[in-house]
């Protein structure tokens, strides 16, 4: 028998298809199926239980010009990741969008009753955010804090551990970085709030840092440039904002301490001056509220929804609350 060396250039061809392959599954193949999220992810039945405005005169309504148009609870006994919501944005008429601090997005729809009152949560679901190598998010680079919708439908996130602002596809696929402040942002108190500015341009969005109430106007093809400070108290933090028709931008403030607990001011401002106001503290129904989003209502109104963030803790909850504004 005749033998011979092996053809190297061959061998050599093929080890290198092998290596083009298996990087090409690092940069695009899903979460393996023994990581929990893999599995825990999904369409989810969300469990609700009615919250009243006021606990101890359950015939409040109302704070200020502010209509209270029901409110919520949310679990799920189908996972553990329906927690730690940090903004919302609807989507649709009764559509929504949320996104938390571990990388996940949640999507449902409010149900409403024939007064328009908020009653449920239905077509529930979760999935995770993913990253530029196609991969889910994993702490600490998924600590999602705001969320935009430009004009075309494309999704902008704000993150906070590591500031950075990504920009989703409508269509799907992997993000990509958009322009951010160029400064130094606190770890924990970096860029809560963001909004579509739609007025200023299709790919127009405003960005806010938690702690300074500095905002920053952007666009995706553009640097950030600086805007106008939140006229704000020391101890309250921007988390939400939204720009609104009429040249009218709605901030969310917040603030905690361990006697007057979470407190929560709504305040609708056009040209620096306050048109619309409402404070929550306790004896209302109040927690961490984070995000905030508004919707075009019946006879002229605003409808507002706040979302509140729970801290994966046994002493807070998922609430969502419906307000109601009529402009002046």
């Amino acid at each position: 028998m005749t033998t011979h060396a092996p053809r190297w250039s061959l061998v050599l061809a093929i080890a290198a298809v092998f290596a083009m392959t298996a990087l090409a599954d690092v940069w695009t193949s899903p979460a393996p199926q023994s990581d929990p999220a893999a599995v825990s992810l999904g369409r989810i039945a969300i469990d609700t239980v009615a919250v009243p405005l006021n606990p101890v005169d359950l015939t409040q309504d109302s704070v200020g010009d502010f209509r209270y148009a029901g409110g919520l609870a949310l679990s799920s006994r189908q996972t553990d990741w329906l927690h730690e919501i940090s903004d919302i944005a609807m989507t649709g008429p009764d559509q929504f969008l949320a996104i938390g601090d571990e990388g996940i997005v949640f999507e449902g729809r409010v149900m409403l009753d024939a007064e328009r009152r908020l009653i449920g949560v239905t077509d529930g679901s979760l999935t995770r955010l993913l990253g530029p190598n196609g991969r889910p998010l994993a702490n600490p680079n998924a600590d999602a804090e705001g969320l935009a919708l430009l004009a075309n439908g494309d999704r902008l996130v704000s993150f906070e551990t590591r500031s950075r602002i990504w920009r989703y596809p409508r269509s799907g696929g992997r993000p990509r970085a958009v322009p951010s402040p160029r400064i130094p942002l606190r770890t924990n108190e970096g860029m809560e709030a963001l909004t579509a500015d739609s007025g200023e341009g299709a790919d127009a969005y405003i960005v806010g840092a938690e702690d300074t109430g500095e905002t920053w106007k952007c666009r995706v093809t553009t640097n950030c440039v600086k805007g106008p400070t939140v006229d704000k108290p020391m101890e309250f933090g921007l988390v939400s904002m939204n720009r609104l028709p009429g040249d009218l931008t709605a901030y969310l403030l917040r603030a905690y301490d361990p006697v007057r607990r979470s407190r929560i001011t709504l305040k609708i401002v056009r040209d620096g001056a306050v048109v619309g106001r409402m404070d929550l503290a306790s004896p209302l129904t109040v927690d961490n509220f984070e995000g905030m989003t508004s919707v075009a209502g019946t006879g002229g109104n605003r409808r507002f929804y706040l979302i509140s963030d729970d801290n994966k803790r046994a002493t807070q909850r998922t609430l969502l609350l419906a307000f109601d504004w009529q402009p002046r």
